[in-house]
Order: C-alpha cells, then sequence, then structure tokens
C-alpha cells in the first residue's frame, strides 16, 4: 500500500461531494489499509492522508519559486 499507518495530526473539516464509484473505492480502501495495518480506520479519516501524499509527489505543485497558473495543468 501507498499510503502507510496515519501520523496523529490536527484537522479541520472539510466537505467535498464525489461520485458513487468514487465513494465506494475510498471504502474499499480503507478496509485494506485496516486490514493491513490492524488498526480500523474509515475513509473519511484516509481522504486528507491521500490528498497529502498526492500533493507531495507532484513535481510541478513542489517546485520552488513556480507560479502556479491555470496553464500549469
Amino acid at each position: 500500500m501507498r499510503l502507510g499507518p496515519l501520523p496523529k495530526t490536527e484537522n479541520q473539516k472539510l466537505t467535498f461531494t464525489c461520485p458513487a464509484n468514487l465513494k465506494a473505492d475510498l471504502e474499499r480502501y480503507a478496509a485494506l489499509h485496516s486490514q493491513t495495518f490492524g488498526k480500523e480506520v474509515d475513509a473519511l479519516k484516509l481522504i486528507p492522508h491521500m490528498l497529502e501524499a498526492f500533493m507531495a509527489r507532484d513535481r510541478v505543485f513542489r517546485r520552488p519559486g513556480k507560479q502556479l497558473t491555470t496553464e500549469s495543468f
């Protein structure tokens, strides 16, 4: 699994809407994560860590001194 054990963090609430198939995939991922690491976790707890990992690997986003514009994407 790409996403390892979850660290303790300070949280802020964020609400978003996603397609039903993505919600189902997130729930399956959470079940697999729980099984792999032996600690029950739901999809809502995983989403922030998944987004953080995604952004950390985005080379354009992480490029120092680079101003992002809509053309960057």
